[in-house]
């Protein structure tokens, strides 16, 4: 093959090197300082794509109506009496643990949820809007085990948590923290004060807190607030951190579940609602069936939430795939899965919440099946609108473990996806006409133009794992794969400590509040 620079027609230029100078004088390219390093910003992303629709209005419609009528006709199981509680006195109908929520009370809900969330992290410009149109990416989630090229597969523990949370604030375009992985080897009753302050410590960005119970939700409360200095008013205005809530499918809503909602929906901190559901599992076997379900299953926990507090903070949300009927197991990134987020983002739309929908894989090592199935499915979330992408890196085995070098290779795909953002230009600047069209003859090059000479540090995504060199020099540095340059990525970064702005006071008043509580025994999860 004929090397491009001998392609281009440019002698003893490599693309390794430089350009050389333009062959025109009194430009830029002459005399001015090079182009400064590429800066970018993907924290603040907003959809470029049009959304894809998979079924027909009406369709859409009917399958809203379906979800009204199951949870009216056919209820929902409500493990908690308090949450039975609050349905009863709304109007609901109770028959033991069964709850049969009417039409009117959703719609009521649907009404006061809001539409758009203010999400306040450690500084301004890291706050996030949560609405429909915004681009949110979590990394992979809940994982029990973390698993990377040095160490190999291993149950969860604080090391890894604490290196998973600095890989997630290293990346401006992964905006919000996650569960990450389980630090199995931290006591349960003290575990939410370690994930508490090695978020607020090693992060400035927007914390996640698990509902496992009231007092240890009311702990990471108190830490959240008391360590982002908000007062008690602040903290009701906007939510300053968030959890997930997963609803039993099919149609069961359990204690831990039910309990997260009210308490987030209390104080005005934000629930994100996400029915996990399998085609031909937990729910039926269509696209249509099982988005039909979890809608239902959502809206109940919706109304419960605007019952506690109209305009308590609620993200619409589901994650929705099928099962391999050879085995049982669950399978991500599939057409199936890539239909169900395009539906449930139709449903979003219809009743015009912000919501969360999901990549992942179920591929046991990151090989070209982790990588086809979590770009599939982050795809079916990007063609869908989904304003959260949760999965978004890093997710291995249907969410068993968390892989360290795929963190790296998936962030890389959310970078340049992140880069479609902004678009591209086509001004005058761009189109060049006097800084490069007029500059070079018939059969030259624009290697050395004065527009090429401006922009060349900083006109293309510059890659964090992607290696673009000729299959000489790759040899010559060693013949690294992708997985393997990704280790290197990880080390460096898990090596440095996060350059975050403490305040001293805070910290001391956080480490204090930690050592006297788990001095009182902490606070053991509810079941």
């Amino acid at each position: 093959m004929i090397p491009l620079a001998q392609r281009c027609g440019v002698r003893g230029l490599t693309t390794e090197t430089s350009p050389p100078r333009s062959r025109r004088t009194g430009r830029r390219a002459q005399s001015g300082p090079p182009p400064s390093k590429r800066q970018v910003n993907y924290h603040n992303l907003r959809n470029p794509f049009p959304t894809m629709d998979v079924v027909s209005a009406d369709q859409v419609a009917a399958m809203h109506d379906t979800a009204l009528k199951t949870l009216q006709d056919l209820g929902i199981k409500v493990l908690l009496p308090d949450a039975i509680e609050i349905y009863r006195s709304a109007g609901a109908r109770v028959v033991g643990d069964m709850v049969y929520i009417g039409r009117d009370m959703v719609e009521a809900a649907l009404t006061t949820a809001p539409k758009s969330i203010l999400g306040k992290a450690g500084h301004a410009e890291k706050d996030l809007t949560f609405e429909l149109g915004r681009m949110i990416f979590q990394p992979g989630a809940g994982a029990p085990h973390a698993t990377d090229l040095v160490r190999g597969r291993r149950p969860g523990s604080a090391v890894d948590y604490e290196e998973y949370t600095k890989i997630n604030q290293h990346f401006d375009v992964l905006q919000m923290l996650s569960p990450s992985v389980e630090p199995q080897d931290v006591a349960t009753q003290v575990r939410h004060y370690f994930t508490a302050e090695k978020q607020l410590t090693l992060s400035d960005k927007f914390p996640f807190v698990f509902s496992r119970g009231t007092p240890q939700v009311m702990d990471c409360f108190e830490m959240i607030q008391q360590f982002r200095g908000a007062s008690d008013a602040d903290f009701a205005a906007n939510p300053y951190c968030y959890t997930i809530i997963n609803t039993n499918s099919p149609r069961t809503l359990d204690i831990p579940m039910a309990r997260g909602l009210i308490d987030f929906a209390k104080h005005g901190q934000m629930s994100i609602v996400t029915p996990f559901t399998l085609m031909g599992a937990m729910a039926p076997i269509t696209v249509a069936g099982a988005i039909t379900l979890s809608h239902a299953e959502a809206l109940a926990a919706i109304t419960l939430t605007q019952l506690v507090r109209p305009g308590a903070p609620i993200c619409y949300g589901t994650f929705t795939s099928n099962v391999d009927m050879k085995s049982g197991a669950p399978a991500f990134g599939t057409p199936a899965h890539f239909q169900a987020s395009l539906a449930a983002g139709q449903l979003a739309r219809f009743i015009g919440l912000p919501w969360r929908s999901a990549a992942g894989s179920a591929s046991n090592t990151n090989d070209v099946q982790a990588a086809n199935e979590n770009q599939m499915g982050l795809w079916g979330c990007l063609m869908a609108g989904a304003t959260v992408i949760i999965h978004s890196a890093g997710w291995l085995e249907g969410g068993l473990s968390v892989s360290y070098e795929k963190i790296i290779t998936d962030v890389e795909v959310l970078n340049m996806v992140a880069e479609l953002c902004a678009g591209t230009q086509a001004g005058a600047d761009e189109i060049g006409y006097d800084s490069a069209l007029s500059h070079v003859d018939p059969s030259g090059h624009f290697f050395a133009c004065p527009q090429t000479m401006d922009r060349y540090n900083t006109e293309f995504y510059e890659p964090i794992v992607h290696d673009y060199a000729n299959f000489g020099t790759w040899t010559d540095r060693g013949a690294k794969d992708a997985t393997t340059r990704a280790t290197e990525v990880w080390q460096e970064i898990v090596r440095r400590e996060p350059q975050i702005n403490i305040d001293g006071d805070r910290l001391n008043a956080l480490k204090n509040y930690i050592a006297k509580r788990t001095q009182e025994g902490g606070a053991p999860p509810e079941s």
